[in-house]
């Protein structure tokens, strides 16, 4: 099982989420961006690396948010949510070809990676219990 990790970057009560280009792999869904864990990583490392290189900004990892498994054809991955904040850096597209930030409560209408979804409902309802 592959662990892979995702950011909730959150900017004036907005969520971001970024598109996967055209040629890569689940091209035109929509993810919370992040990346796979390399050999020896912390979740943590992996998820700051992973911003740097494919957006060129740096951030800061919070809390653990939650986690997700899924069955793709091509393998089983376990999503890792940490909460992160952009700390500093521009951010360029590099494996996405659109980011937008979006309520929590909008998050289902686009259409995520299924590994995604679960933390989509899971922060769409947190929003609704503050209500």
């Amino acid at each position: 099982m592959q662990i892979v990790t995702a950011a909730i970057l959150e900017r004036d009560g907005k969520v971001l989420i970024a598109r996967r280009k055209k040629g890569e792999a689940m091209e035109g869904l929509w993810e919370f961006p992040g990346g796979k864990l390399e050999h020896e990583e912390t979740p943590e490392a992996c998820l700051a690396r992973e911003l740097h290189e494919e957006f060129g900004i740096e951030v800061s990892v919070g809390d653990f948010y939650c986690s997700s498994r899924f069955r793709y054809r091509h393998g089983e991955i376990d999503l890792k949510a940490y909460r992160a904040e952009i700390v500093s850096g521009e951010i360029t597209l590099q494996v996405h070809d659109e980011i937008r930030w979006v309520r929590p409560e909008e998050l289902l209408n686009f259409r995520l990676t299924e590994a995604d979804i679960p933390v989509a409902h899971k922060l769409a309802k947190e929003v609704k219990s503050k209500r």
